[in-house]
């Protein structure tokens, strides 16, 4: 009887029965397993390329054929998704260069990055395009071989510019702004998954329906002087995300809420927010917290310094200054940012009453979301990708996973 409940118990755990594949089979004991409704103790996880169990670790028949991973008390979490970064390393997508991509994909999956849009900026169409280019080749190169690949997944394009407000480009190159173009857009719908918008401009609204109701693309309100009203707007047009809240867009003002004000008041529209302590201040971070729940989604929107020196560098063909976590252009206006998507998740969870878990979906389950590829990605449950790292008490990453292969080891 004890056998049979044994026996049981293992087909439960691994999914009405499933067979689990013996190629690449690995398993975590001795983890602090971060699941989509909190942690948990006790547990073992087994994968391959796909998430195969999540069992108590007394059976340990479940694993006795794998390769063990003891994660000594760490944590064990999904992989964490950025979907809005321009560079690192020295690298930036924009330059459109071969074997850049790569280059930042292995070196964001020691920061969690199992996932990202490569971003681009505003620049003139034949720029963005070659970058396009490089981004359509390393998101099929990244999904045919992860261990060849050695980094982070390339999940598509974020297309940020050149259809923005100039009054708020930030640090976007102002003589490249032109009005929203459609047909530009879908020649890489292939790839696009973002587009930032600012719905206020000439044809704003139209290409917010059109793009919505054509494509799988999603727009994103950003670089913006928009009102209120206009927010909504655009949202009832098909627009469903926010790009950095509070970060070149007007304030919230009681009488004029804005851009801030429509994000933060719609249950639907996923909202990005640049927590490095320096775009916005840490007091701020429970007030969206509280408001937008699960539809906050952590960002970098990091440039070619980060995990660099301090020093000068470029972003757009715009010089930058950066030193410690401020990156300014020479009007000492921020440009992007050195921010590392496991550190904001540190940042969070240190600033606000969010538990580590909630903190963790902030940055894995609600961007995956955000850009529609939750069914494979962006937590641990069975079926899904096996994008897993290993953290410690610091949230600071030891070993990160791709599709079951590790890629980064501390």
């Amino acid at each position: 009887m004890q056998a049979k409940r044994r026996s049981q118990d293992r087909e439960k755990a691994c999914g009405n029965g499933e067979m689990i594949m013996s190629q690449k089979r690995k398993c975590i004991i001795n983890g602090r397993l971060i699941l989509p409704d909190g942690i948990v103790d006790g547990k073992v996880l087994v994968f391959d390329d796909k998430i195969r169990a999540i069992a108590d670790q007394s059976l340990t028949d479940l694993y006795q054929d794998c390769e063990v991973i003891d994660a000594k008390g760490a944590y064990v979490s999904p992989g964490l998704i950025d979907v809005h970064m321009h560079g690192c390393g020295g690298d930036d997508t924009s330059d459109g260069k071969d074997g850049a991509i790569q280059r930042m994909s292995r070196m964001i999956a020691g920061f969690g990055v199992t996932g990202w849009l490569p971003t681009t900026m505003t620049l003139g169409k034949d720029t963005i395009r070659k970058a396009f280019e490089q981004v359509r080749k390393a998101k099929k190169e990244s999904e045919e071989d992860a261990l060849k690949w050695g980094g982070a997944q390339v999940l598509g394009a974020n297309m940020e510019g050149p259809f923005i407000n100039i009054e708020r480009k930030g640090a976007q190159a102002g003589e490249f702004v032109i009005e929203p173009d459609v047909e530009f857009t879908e020649e890489y719908q292939d790839i696009i998954r973002l587009v930032t918008i600012a719905p206020e401009v000439k044809g704003g609204l139209d290409y917010i329906k059109r793009i919505s109701a054509e494509t799988k693309i999603r727009c994103s309100v950003g670089h913006t002087m928009a009102d209120y009203e206009t927010c909504k707007k655009a949202f009832g047009a098909g627009a469903n995300h926010v790009t950095h809240l509070f970060n070149a867009q007007p304030g919230l003002h009681h009488r004029n809420p804005g851009v801030v004000g429509a994000a933060l008041a719609d249950p639907n529209v996923y909202t990005e927010m640049i927590c490095d302590t320096f775009h916005i201040n840490p007091g701020v971070f429970q007030i969206v917290c509280d408001c937008k729940k699960d539809k906050l989604v952590l960002i970098t929107d990091c440039m070619r310094a980060g995990g660099l020196p301090d020093g000068d560098y470029t972003l757009g063909g715009q010089e930058v200054h950066v030193k410690g976590i401020q990156c300014l252009l020479n009007s000492g206006t921020i440009a992007g940012s050195v921010l590392r998507l496991n550190k904001a998740v540190y940042n969070l969870a240190k600033n606000t009453d969010w538990s580590l878990a909630q903190c963790v979906r902030a940055a894995s389950l609600s961007p995956a979301k955000s850009i529609g590829v939750d069914k494979e990605k962006g937590s641990i449950e069975l079926g899904k990708d096996a994008d897993i790292l290993i953290a410690d008490q610091e949230f600071e990453i030891c070993d990160t996973f791709v599709r079951g292969e590790k890629v980064y080891e501390r």
